[in-house]
């Protein structure tokens, strides 16, 4: 049975590298970004199958999985491949890194469209996928939905890929998610706002802020003058693509606690929010706020700082919320 290229069938994808791997940043633009962005940005979160099957059984995901970088926190513990539908998961299939490997997971009937979530951790590239019994064809399109953020957006905590805030809302929205979280970074690095403004998407939306309270310490007003250069960096290229930003969430040990230049994360949080409700005001009709501070509580977070996956779900879904609210359709 012939292998299916899996190209059509990959989702999540941001940028391709020149031996056809997804990445998550620009592979053309890497010199310009910190170290610990080009290193997160090799990993392929989010990135995932979606297909429609009419009479197959079951579908088989040739693949290579090796461990390229730190793990450390990609809380994808089962290294397994995990198979969804619209109404949630319906089984994962349990692996472990392999030059080349083939994997098989049995399909419950009916026409789907049904995801593949492969297990992050293992950084896995795939190489081909063919139906047992029947066939398989892509999944039809959706809305193109950009996310940038911290190790909260990579999905750190989440005890699945499936199960990070991007991908919770991505679905209950029925949108493409484009997973662009850089854990440890995403400190409003203008080269990253460049790169987003040059990359196709029909919604986007911010998620940092958090990291410059003390891995890179900012003032308040500078971060107010970084969230305005980011946003217009966007602007120049999605001048009306629907943009939402999400300031930071609950960090109890930070909300009060002034870093090494003065700034608690309350303060920054207030300076992030600021610079969007004026640019709101000046006529900005595409830009939506939504609040971080009091979207979870300290019983969300596992580790007093990244959500559990009860946090991931709450945040998930006020984030589709919000977007629904502000009458964004992404198509």
């Amino acid at each position: 049975m012939t292998w299916l290229d899996p190209g059509p069938f990959l989702r999540g994808v941001a940028w391709l590298d020149p031996s056809r791997r997804p990445v998550r940043a620009d592979p053309a633009d890497t010199m310009r970004l910190p170290w610990d962005t080009g290193e997160r940005a090799t990993l392929p979160i989010g990135v995932r199958l979606e297909f429609t099957a009419a009479g197959a059984q079951a579908v088989e995901i040739r693949y290579r999985a090796t461990v390229p970088g730190p793990t450390d926190a990609l809380h994808d513990l089962a290294h397994g491949f995990a198979l969804w539908d619209r109404h949630g998961v319906i089984r994962e299939v349990w692996t472990d890194p392999a030059p080349e490997a083939v994997v098989r997971i049995d399909l419950p009937g009916g026409p789907g469209p049904f995801t593949v979530h492969p297990p992050e951790a293992q950084s896995p590239l795939v190489l081909g996928l063919r139906s047992i019994g029947g066939s398989i064809a892509p999944a039809p399109p959706a809305p193109r939905w950009v996310v940038h953020g911290d190790s909260i957006t990579e999905g750190w905590w989440s005890t699945r890929p499936a199960h990070g805030w991007p991908a919770v809302a991505g679905r209950a929205l029925g949108w493409d998610t484009v997973n662009l979280g850089y854990a440890g970074a995403a400190r409003g690095e203008l080269a990253t706002a460049e790169q987003l403004a040059d990359l196709p998407a029909d919604a986007l939306t911010l998620a940092f802020g958090t990291n410059c309270w003390t891995r890179v310490p900012h003032s308040a007003p500078l971060l107010y003058e970084t969230t305005r250069a980011f946003l217009d960096l966007i602007r120049q290229g999605h001048p009306q693509t629907p943009l939402l930003l999400l300031s930071p969430v609950l960090r109890p040990d930070a909300e009060r606690t002034p870093n090494r230049l003065g700034a608690t994360l309350g303060a920054l949080r207030d300076a992030m929010e600021r610079a969007v409700r004026e640019r709101i005001a000046a006529g900005d009709g595409r830009l939506v706020l939504l609040p971080g501070r009091d979207l979870l509580g300290p019983e969300h977070l596992a580790d007093g700082l990244h959500p559990n996956d009860a946090g991931h779900r709450v945040l998930g879904l006020a984030v589709a919320t919000a977007l629904r609210r502000a009458g964004f359709d992404a198509g």
